[in-house]
């Protein structure tokens, strides 16, 4: 492997740190910050392929409840929303939100739209628990999914 390649990995995984930088990392992506923690548990498990289902399970603990933070920011956020006018599209995202319920949580991994969702979900006031378990599902599937390519296509 190229040595700018293993720099790269070490720098990311922050070996010293190691599963509590993962946690961190995954935390802080699932709020409305744009960070993602897929290098850093790639980083992780590449160096140490013993942590693999470790690494998984602590960037989906992070990353679910960092996603619970965001739905209490969106339901903290409701008064402050409903002052303001709705276009018609957001009326029909809100709409399609309340049909479907905590499903949709299973969303909460997906790029762009998954944090915010968890927010809106919140502002919904959709019961918490199950929006949990469903964010934690989409992003353990994430995790499994897109750790296990990355290892696959770099090798362990």
């Amino acid at each position: 492997m190229d040595a700018w390649i293993e720099h790269l990995l070490v720098l990311l995984a922050l070996p010293k740190f190691g599963l509590s930088t993962v946690f961190v990392v995954s935390f802080i992506s699932a709020t409305l910050l744009p960070l993602g923690s897929e290098p850093v548990v790639f980083g992780l498990v590449k160096l140490n392929p013993e942590l693999f289902w470790s690494a998984i399970g602590v960037a989906t603990l992070g990353n679910t409840l960092g996603g619970a933070v965001t739905w209490a920011m969106g339901l903290a956020s409701h008064k402050v929303v409903e002052r303001h006018q709705h276009a018609k599209h957001h009326l029909r995202a809100l709409d399609w939100l309340e049909r479907i319920g905590p499903k949709a949580c299973l969303l909460a991994w997906l790029p762009v739209v998954g944090d915010p969702l968890c927010a809106v979900a919140g502002w919904l006031k959709l019961p918490f628990w199950p929006c949990l378990i469903y964010m934690a599902i989409g992003k353990f599937g994430r995790y499994l999914v897109m750790t296990s390519s990355l290892v696959g296509l770099f090798g362990s």
